[in-house]
């Protein structure tokens, strides 16, 4: 009997070294990311790359009109930022949405449409606006929910250090992004760690999530730029760990069903189709406590989803997002890049792909999930084997996962044939992380113990840490492989 408890204490000494071992890699990992991610943003600003550019007297050539005077530097990257971030100065600054207004007025010969307001000033121009067609007034063309959040901590810092974003841009837009990006980084971090720890079974496994995590998807990428891409897949992390004990461990406080529910919508209103994980979701979570999970997932969920609609409706009078009038003429007045896309078609947010193209450019083409985070590409042998997994979370995310993940792609697949203008990576596709990650648990517990299966896993990770790492001055760039096909001569848009 002595032998017997002295090899089980062995046993278990071995078992909370390894964990302590996983800890401390853990910890190495996050420290990594954590000042990796802050050197980027203590260095955010636009870099305007000559290969881009064109010299004035050469219309016949591609590219932007190289400035003649060095032009104002700004900690904005892109038409996509810099419209929320109007809006976060519009609110405050102004104490309206409005940003931008055309004024018949001051038509001149330098202004042919009378445009004045915050989106024509130099460093803030964006093609993300709108034009309302009875007013006259210049609105985002993002849905105002994270603008009108951000637009809370500007007021903050306006108040506490009178920092404007027409005076100390720097300073404002660094501290909300070491806000809003760079400090819930580390805890989406912790959270996939601790994932992890609860659902793999090797430390291959555990520790090789949270490194390709850390270093190898675009949620990394795009930590130095304002967007909703990130918010909404950190609030997925969020809502599926705090689900995990519902599952794993029946715990049915109705606490835990609202915060669920909460992570969900907040999801779904900074990715609007991610609507479709919210419903699943809830389905999921029904499954365990009916009635609890129902009352506590609206309890949750109403916050988000009625500030989503309030600030939409103070913003252009409707409930609806004005994303649902592409094609309008909130969208297609006299000036606006869409109708001068129509009249001369040239460029990515001109490209008219067959729908067997485009799918394939969203998949594994110059745009894909695939192609351009080739780790995920085990997740779907993962996602088999969670189908079977004894793990209730394991199975019940490797049903969700394909299952949100075919919805979000039919839609853009027949909404759109648009891969997201000027971007480094598949950006629809980015709140989705979270799932596929997760997913790759199953897989590299089996591969843990094959020499080949580790190399093949490190060769994935090196090469989608790669594709993550290229857009090394602004994440509003063409992926490595677009401009690969681009350089040969394969696509020409």
């Amino acid at each position: 009997m002595n032998e017997i408890l002295s090899a089980a204490s062995k046993d278990q000494q071995a078992i909370d070294a390894t964990a302590k071992l996983r800890r401390a890699m853990y910890g190495i990992i996050v420290c990594l990311a954590a000042g990796i991610v802050a050197g980027r943003l203590l260095a955010v600003q636009l870099v305007y790359e000559p290969s881009l550019h064109r010299p004035a007297d050469r219309p016949d050539l591609p590219g932007r009109v190289w400035p003649k005077e060095p032009p104002k530097p700004m900690p904005t990257f892109s038409s996509n930022d810099r419209s929320r971030w109007a809006t976060v100065r519009a609110l405050v600054d102004e104490g309206t949405f409005v940003i931008g207004r055309r004024d018949p007025s001051a038509v001149s010969a330098t202004n042919k449409y009378g445009d004045v307001g915050i989106v024509f000033e130099d460093g803030w121009g964006t093609v993300d606006k709108v034009l309302h067609p009875q007013t006259g007034e210049y609105f985002s063309s993002k849905p105002p929910f994270l603008a009108t959040l951000v637009a809370g901590e500007y007021w903050l810092l306006q108040k506490l250090f009178g920092w404007t974003l027409t005076e100390r841009p720097w300073e404002v837009v660094r501290s909300v992004l070491f806000t809003v990006n760079w400090l819930p980084f580390l805890i989406y971090l912790g959270l996939l760690a601790r994932m992890a720890e609860r659902l793999g079974t090797t430390d291959w496994a555990r520790v090789l999530v949270v490194a390709a995590a850390a270093f190898g998807t675009f949620l990394t990428t795009f930590q130095t730029t304002l967007n909703n891409h990130w918010p909404a897949a950190f609030a997925v992390t969020a809502s599926i760990a705090s689900a995990v004990p519902i599952w794993n461990e029946q715990r049915r406080e109705l606490w835990r069903f609202v915060v669920s529910g909460f992570f969900a919508v907040f999801a779904a209103c900074c990715e609007l189709p991610a609507a479709a994980f919210a419903g699943a979701f809830l389905l999921a979570l029904a499954g365990t406590s009916s009635a609890r999970a129902v009352i506590g997932f609206v309890i949750g969920g109403l916050p988000p989803a009625l500030f989503f609609l309030v600030t939409n409706y103070l913003a252009v009078g409707m409930l609806t997002p004005v994303q649902a009038l592409f094609g309008s003429e909130w969208y297609l007045y006299e000036g606006s890049h869409w109708l001068n896309i129509q009249r001369n078609p040239r460029g990515i947010d001109a490209a008219d792909d067959p729908l067997p193209v485009y799918l394939f450019h969203l998949l594994l083409g110059h745009h894909g999930f695939f192609s351009l985070t080739p780790i995920f590409l085990l997740s779907l042998v993962g996602i088999g084997l969670g189908m079977t997994s004894r793990d209730p979370t394991l199975r019940t995310l490797a049903w969700l996962t394909p299952m949100v993940s075919l919805i979000v792609l039919a839609f853009y697949v027949f909404k759109t044939n648009n891969y997201g203008g000027w971007t480094s990576g598949p950006r629809w596709f980015f709140w989705l992380i979270p799932f596929w990650l997760v997913m790759l648990l199953p897989v590299l517990d089996r591969l843990a113990s094959s020499r080949w299966g580790r190399g093949l896993t490190l060769l994935l990770l090196a090469l989608s840490a790669l594709h993550a790492a290229y857009p090394a001055w602004n994440p509003w760039r063409h992926p490595s492989l677009f401009n690969l096909l681009e350089y040969g001569g394969w696509i020409g848009y």
